[in-house]
């Protein structure tokens, strides 16, 4: 592969300008297909195989005018100080909001609180439920508007009017704010890593021109956007990791004295054979979502994986190219100087023999790897214990849905879910539907009764709602109110126990009763996620495991690989459990209510940190097994990988810890916990697990760390990512002044 892949750096660089042109008409036919693709549907949620799943469905054919997935608007009233919301003048002011809402074009049924007793038993408090023939995200802003006027109407007669449900709920995004912030910063770190504008500015540019590519072949397809969150945030980090491993390898290769030709070349055959592997390990953890069996979440892996795909790509042809005109420019001053005033023809026509950056003291990088293998096990001890202590938080992780009481009180949904709360109790915001099918049932209504009473009976159930049939009077549908709130552990026992009664309420009734709505399906969600969580690491992490393997040759660094990676998830788990379980620090971040963690944090957290753990992994040891393969001793080979790419991976990890706390700053709770998770788990990662343990690990084990058995090494196919092969078989053109000089 080294040498395949230093014969496409070479063609790229001399070719730079057909390389070029080539992406841009790739870009430019991408992006025109996307503006003239037809507006793809938004991705309906849905979680095959679950009874909630199984109840939706029942309803979207037995109710053929609703959608059981449309939106819905709880319109909360409460009435002044001292008054009662029946009161002849908040009366009417209800009443006139009611109706005004009700003639929306996309509304499909508004109940009046007054008509369905939906007013609390002190009087003071009532709600309208609202129910709309499309979902949340295609509520035109017309619809929005008549919602958000009626809190100005009963505001002028007198009554506090709060909107709740999921009718103005906000879709959470990673918003162009954020992004321009990750590249503003990325800039800055560049800048200090390679002191070179040309050398920051490429990696920016092609982790742009990547994202691009790769957002424009999604919709050009026919993916919904809602796809697009996932694949820009990675195809941004990716991007300019990858580019910025290549860059200093290239500029470590012009240093050591080699034409710039010659550079792109080698730089593409050893740090771009990383680049593949590093890749292909995040392409398998984000492919490997479909594991979980989530369409929507399939769709956003796979989307995100097409992505990465491009930005190795880019990466490998587009940069080697952007290299060629910018030869020189790329260099730190020093050696530009250096090379303009005293450059000198190499005795052996390869090497220049003055080299003004070999001559640099040690870094702190190399300063550091030396301190670790003095002192592997004092290093090692600490560091598992400090990992461990901070993943102790993870024996209380609860997982859920957070709803609107996650929201911060300056919303309308989180005063909502308050005066809910307090006027019918908790479980009023959380409400069961139970879908009944009864086809076939001799006496539907008498079943019915049966069913009411038993749901009614139950320990937890505040109360049932008569039973709605459908036209055809074949199923009917009930809402169920549980005593307790949405996301605390009773209503998920609750949920269970009446899925445990339709057993026998089927034997004696004949009917089918499905439990479902917002709740139960939160409950599903996490209950997946959480069947899933031990197929997805198996998958993820042995396929990983056999790829680094090939990649190092080695039994141990793979697996020393993966246990590093459990303990920095363990631990990023450990602080997000603290944060939005346990309420430490929680107001500093803006964090108003503790709650579960969110369901899909541990897939989504495992996928993402595992693709960019083994980039680490990848790009610091690759270093180390090169130096190794040309002779070094082991624990010399540690110290020149720390040389060559402490520093990079620093600036690599800075950048992505940077982008990730910046979404932390936003006003979603679950943005928040995505951006804390993934920051403190590139942080663990990159300078605790890669920077301290692995250097240790690899010190105590010697030469050992790179032991395969000789069977193994047979069947294991040798891909050569050092690059021994180069230094072998491929012939390094002279360097010359005159050359060195015009480039």
């Amino acid at each position: 592969m080294a040498k395949f892949l230093y014969r496409l750096g070479r063609f790229a660089f001399e070719k730079r300008r057909l390389v070029v042109l080539l992406w841009l008409g790739v870009m430019a036919a991408l992006v025109a297909g996307a503006a003239n693709a037809p507006t793809a549907p938004p991705d309906t949620f849905s979680i095959p195989g679950t009874e909630s799943q199984q109840a939706f469905d029942l309803l979207g054919e037995r109710f053929p005018g609703t959608k059981s997935d449309g939106a819905q608007a709880r319109i909360v009233f409460v009435a002044p100080d001292g008054q009662q919301i029946g009161s002849e003048p908040n009366k009417a002011a209800v009443e006139r909001i009611v109706s005004d809402v009700a003639g929306g074009a996309q509304v499909t049924g508004v109940l009046d609180p007054f008509q369905t007793g939906a007013v609390s038993k002190n009087g003071t408090t009532a709600y309208a439920t609202v129910s709309y023939g499309v979902t949340s995200d295609n509520l035109a802003d017309a619809t929005k508007t008549a919602l958000t006027d009626a809190v100005d109407t009963g505001k002028a007669a007198g009554v506090t009017v709060e909107i709740g449900g999921s009718a103005l709920q906000a879709k959470p995004e990673m918003g162009a704010a954020t992004e321009v912030i990750g590249i503003a910063i990325a800039a800055v770190v560049l800048m200090i890593t390679f002191g070179a504008f040309a050398a920051a500015g490429l990696p920016l540019l092609t982790a742009l021109v990547g994202i691009g590519v790769g957002i424009a072949a999604i919709v050009a397809i026919g993916m919904s956007t809602t796809t697009t969150t996932l694949a820009m945030m990675l195809g941004l980090a990716v991007g300019i990791d990858y580019a910025l491993f290549i860059v200093s390898r290239y500029r470590t290769e012009r240093a050591e004295g080699y034409s710039a030709e010659e550079a792109a070349g080698r730089a593409v055959g050893t740090a771009g054979s990383a680049v593949v592997f590093a890749g292909l390990t995040v392409v398998i953890a984000l492919a490997g979502l479909a594991v979980v069996g989530i369409p929507v979440l399939t769709k956003m892996g796979l989307a995100a994986a097409g992505t990465v795909a491009v930005a190795v790509a880019i990466a490998l042809t587009l940069l080697p190219a952007l290299l060629g005109f910018f030869q020189r420019a790329v260099m730190p001053r020093a050696f530009r100087k250096a090379q303009a005033t005293d450059a000198q023809t190499p005795a052996d026509g390869n090497t220049l023999a003055a080299n003004p950056i070999q001559a640099e003291k040690p870094s702190m990088g190399t300063r550091w790897a030396e301190f670790v293998v003095r002192r592997p096990v004092a290093v090692l001890l600490i560091g598992l214990l400090g990992m461990g202590a901070l993943a102790l938080p993870v024996r209380s992780l609860e997982l859920g849905m957070p709803g609107d009481e996650s929201q911060p009180t300056s919303t309308t949904q989180r005063r909502a879910y308050d005066a809910l709360a307090a006027g019918f109790g908790p479980g009023f915001n959380g409400p069961l539907t139970i879908a009944v099918d009864v086809q076939g049932v001799g006496d539907p209504k008498a079943a019915l009764a049966q069913v009411s009473r038993t749901l009614a009976a139950t320990e937890g159930v505040v109360s049932v709602s008569p039973a709605m049939f459908n036209q055809a009077g074949d199923a009917a549908m009930l809402t169920v109110v549980p005593a307790t709130g949405p996301s605390s552990t009773e209503t998920k026992d609750l949920v269970h126990a009446l899925r445990g009664e339709a057993g026998d309420l089927k034997a004696s009734t004949g009917a089918t009763i499905l439990v479902t709505g917002a709740t139960a399906m939160n409950i599903d969600v996490s209950q997946k996620m959480a069947d899933a969580l031990l197929p997805y690491l198996a998958v993820v992490v042995g396929l990983a495991i056999l790829l680094l393997m090939i990649v190092f040759r080695s039994i141990a660094v793979p697996i020393k690989a993966a246990l590093g990676f459990l303990l920095s998830v363990g631990a990023a788990f450990g602080v997000i459990v603290a944060v939005f379980q346990w309420g430490w620090l929680a107001n500093l971040i803006g964090v108003h209510q503790t709650g579960p963690v969110m369901s899909m944090m541990p897939i989504f957290l495992i996928g993402v940190v595992f693709g960019l753990a083994m980039d680490y992994e990848v790009f610091l040891v690759t270093r180390m097994r090169e130096a190794f393969a040309h002779g070094e001793s082991a624990i010399d080979a540690i110290v020149t990988g720390f040389r060559h790419s402490g520093r990079v991976v620093v600036a690599a990890a800075a950048i992505m810890i940077a982008v990730f706390a910046g979404f932390i700053g936003g006003g979603e709770p679950m943005i928040k916990m995505m951006g804390l998770g993934l920051a403190a788990a590139v942080f663990f990662d990159a300078f605790i697990v890669r920077m301290t343990l692995v250097p240790a690990v690899l010190a105590l084990l010697g030469d050992k760390a790179w032991w395969l058995p000789q069977w193994l090494a047979k069947i294991l196919p040798n891909v050569d990512v050092e690059g021994e092969s180069l230094n072998r078989t491929e012939a390094v053109e002279p360097v010359r002044e005159l050359e060195s000089a015009r480039a």
